[in-house]
């Protein structure tokens, strides 16, 4: 117990560390710095409103989550990052995963309109060790091929982990 206690205090006056691969404030970002937050946020702020939902692909490799969901103008601190239900329709990546000229995840980063239902179950996501919502997917309307950062300017991508994390304010 008391050592517990003696790393909890050396923790705690250990200085916070961010690098650019933990999406940390203080990482240099690979998403592009464009647009500036003021502007990405005026830009959410009017647009279109309806019954979908903006979507983000996010792709890291051996996962299967799809990328990130919000509301027509909601920021994106407030996206979920989902698991597909493809059974009505299939996600707009569906493709092999080697191979090819264009493999599944050829579509990262990519801003789509996405439509459908959460259907209230969550699912286990074993290679990122998440508990993360079910979509049902009805149909996609792609939007952007390279919409910028979607967190933060500092967002950092790496296809090999997850980096992209909203921060919960």
């Amino acid at each position: 117990m008391r050592a517990l206690i003696l790393f909890a205090l050396a923790a705690a006056f250990l200085p916070s560390c961010s690098s650019p691969l933990s999406g940390g404030a203080g990482g240099t970002g690979n998403m592009g710095k464009l647009p500036p937050p003021e502007i990405r946020s005026a830009n959410i702020a009017k647009e279109a409103r309806g019954d979908f939902y903006y979507g983000r692909r996010y792709y890291v490799k051996k996962t299967r989550f799809w990328g990130y969901l919000r509301k027509p103008g909601q920021s994106a601190k407030s996206a979920k990052l989902v698991i597909f239900n493809e059974s009505k329709k299939r996600n707009p990546d569906r493709l092999p995963e080697a191979g090819g000229t264009q493999n599944y995840g050829f579509d990262q980063n990519y801003e789509y309109k996405i439509y459908g239902r959460y259907t209230g179950r969550t699912l286990y996501e074993p290679n990122s060790n998440q508990f993360l919502p079910e979509f049902q997917l009805t149909n996609y309307d792609l939007i952007d091929t390279n919409p910028g950062w979607l967190f933060s300017p500092a967002d950092h991508y790496n296809p090999a982990q997850v980096t992209l994390k909203p921060k919960r304010y």
